[in-house]
């Protein structure tokens, strides 16, 4: 997994930046309750997409919760008082504390244990009537069909622990029903040949390790595609959205 205290400052502008943001939020927005007190954006990282959420409902108090430390520094200056640094799998607050809680781009860098835990976590916290949101399939969302996933499709695979249905599961398990889905693109994040190359050197395909002679070979056969710089497709994120019974 990537350092993400050191990732911080280059995280927005490398992963499509405000574009990307406004395509998150707005997808997210459409599958929360119009009304609701309290908030919460777990594991917020820089606050892009949760400042956006905030201004959209003045009415409620958005909370941020990251356990990066420079993340959580960088959120709390684009929503100051309403930052916490806390554990995703233990989080700060009491029972029934939100009428909604999101977690965007988390579920896919955890092992099957911590999803459990960031699950049974985000259902813990949410009141009765109040609608857990989570993106799922993240890895799925980056192969559009191009060329370099043709190139990329021998990689060796990290396992998915974000499946839809696996999500699904362990929601019904703590009481939500299914309540909606939404698919937003990834604005700004479509991969040419040249940028890709760069990813796999510096670590961002975690089963093509740096430095290794197989990531070496992949390089390789990226750097003779056409069009080196021209972006590819942009991803396509999934949302799924749950919801505890209730009033």
């Amino acid at each position: 997994m990537l350092d993400y205290e050191k990732e911080a400052d280059a995280y927005d502008i490398s992963r499509g930046g405000e574009p990307r943001a406004a395509a998150a939020a707005e997808a997210v927005l459409g599958l929360l309750p119009p009304d609701g007190a309290e908030l919460l954006d777990v594991a917020c990282g820089t606050g892009i997409v949760t400042r956006r959420l905030a201004a959209a409902r003045p009415g409620t108090r958005v909370t941020g919760v990251d356990l990066a430390v420079a993340m959580a520094r960088m959120a709390s200056a684009r929503l100051p008082g309403r930052v916490l640094v806390g554990d995703s799998r233990r989080l700060p607050f009491p029972d029934a504390s939100f009428d909604a809680v999101v977690s965007v781009w988390l579920l896919h860098l955890l092992d099957d244990a911590d999803v459990r835990g960031v699950v049974a976590e985000c259902a813990r916290v949410l009141r009765p009537g109040g609608v857990y949101v989570t993106t799922v399939d993240k890895a799925a969302a980056h192969n559009v069909g191009s060329d370099i996933d043709a190139v990329l499709a021998s990689r060796p695979r990290s396992p998915v622990h974000d499946a839809a249905d696996t999500v699904a599961a362990l929601a019904a398990g703590h009481g939500l029903d299914p309540a909606g889905q939404a698919r937003f693109p990834g604005r700004g994040q479509g991969r040419s040949p040249r940028r890709t190359i760069a990813d796999l050197r510096r670590g961002w395909f975690v089963t093509l390790p740096p430095g290794e002679p197989r990531t070496e070979e992949f390089a390789a056969r990226l750097a003779v595609l056409p069009d080196q710089d021209r972006p590819r497709p942009d991803p396509e994120f999934s949302l799924r959205a749950f919801r505890r019974p209730g009033p």
